[in-house]
């Protein structure tokens, strides 16, 4: 009998509770057929955490998330507090659980399976073989710096302060060497050297470091020719590691090279096993309560989770599997149908999915 992991599970807002309904079907049709064993403990967060408790993180959705082997997140957010103050905004309890969970790091996978090729924007023949994942550094760099607003000669300015350690370089580039090991040991490290003092540091932390992964191939990217070779050659890319505006940035290109945000998984990672994972798509208001949306990057960030927290390859492999059958017979949520009249609700796509694993 396999040891029995805890999964604290937070629907959040918009979409969210209905996307991780499926990726909760995907935990228990992998119980039934590896025999793995999981506990699974809900709680409040982001939206929905501030109307009922008054905050975006609650001091009780924080014990859970300690008490846990890993996280499963929905998405948070939506218009209706977007004009809430800083502390009462959902965005701010993402920071917030972050830094109470010691999370370093954004791993996002954006890999393009043959038969959605023609809903990208790019031609198909750009976008075969691409398989890449963009390590992003998540808690230094100018969103966590120091921010103020001041008189000058002319008128009010704002600053934001980008800082970054030789630590917090150091730790994001040793995940990003050792996961590139374990892939086509490939690593593009972006920057903007030319240009920025916590850039040059940034490269001559990685070079430093380098020599200790000599098996890994090294490239370095300016983040504007970055952007350009996303799009160019986004099949040269194995592993991109970058700081923290960057990655937000070149995640979200990344993602669009797949035809959908819906289709793309992430994890948070701190040291160690633990991890967060979470759709790289958002609340989607819009769409909410309607059977819309696309399950497929919350299953995928359970089979992520499986590898990297819980070593669990087989299943990983085997929801990873399932999602290309399922997507090779055709079956399509309506952000990915060429014709909307036959797309699959949500939960029918879980279904699928779901029986598709063995």
């Amino acid at each position: 009998m396999a040891e029995t992991k805890k999964i604290a599970v937070i629907a959040g807002d918009g979409i969210g509770p209905e996307v991780v309904a499926e990726a909760e079907k995907i935990i228990r049709r992998t119980e039934e057929v590896f025999g793995y064993s999981f506990t699974t403990e809900h709680a409040l967060f982001g939206g929905i955490a501030i109307d009922e408790k008054g905050t975006p993180l609650p001091e009780e959705t924080l014990q859970v998330c300690k008490s846990a082997d890993a996280v499963l997140l929905g998405a948070v957010g939506g218009p209706k507090w977007d004009n809430n103050s800083k502390e009462l905004r959902p965005e701010t309890g993402l920071l917030g659980i972050r830094k109470e969970l010691g999370l370093f790091s954004n791993l996002r996978p954006a890999v393009v399976f043959d038969c959605l090729k023609d809903a990208s924007t790019l031609k198909p023949e750009v976008l075969e073989g691409t398989d890449l994942m963009v390590v992003r550094e998540l808690t230094g760099g100018i969103y966590f710096g120091e921010k103020f607003r001041r008189e000058g000669a002319g008128g009010e300015e704002a600053v934001d302060t980008c800082a970054y350690s030789t630590a917090e370089v150091e730790r994001i580039v040793h995940q990003a060497f050792e996961i590139a090991q374990k892939r086509r040991k490939k690593l593009a490290s972006v920057d903007k050297a030319n240009v920025l003092e916590t850039s040059r540091l940034w490269r001559e932390t990685v070079n430093r470091i380098a020599p200790q992964y000599p098996d890994v191939e090294l490239e370095h990217v300016l983040v504007d020719n970055c952007a350009m070779q996303l799009l160019r050659r986004p099949s040269s890319f194995d592993v991109i590691v970058t700081e923290n505006m960057f990655g937000d940035i070149l995640s979200d290109e990344a993602a669009m090279l797949t035809g959908s945000i819906g289709m793309l998984s992430s994890a948070s990672m701190g040291e160690g096993a633990f991890g967060l994972y979470e759709p790289v798509h958002g609340s989607a208001p819009d769409i909410a309560g309607q059977g819309l949306a696309n399950p497929i990057a919350t299953i995928l960030s359970v089979a992520l989770m499986y590898r990297l927290t819980f070593g669990y390859e087989d299943a990983a492999d085997a929801i990873e599997r399932a999602v290309a059958e399922v997507l090779d017979e055709g079956h399509r949520t309506a952000d990915i149908a060429v014709d909307k009249s036959k797309a699959l609700s949500t939960t029918e796509m879980g279904d699928l999915i779901a029986a598709a694993i063995r």
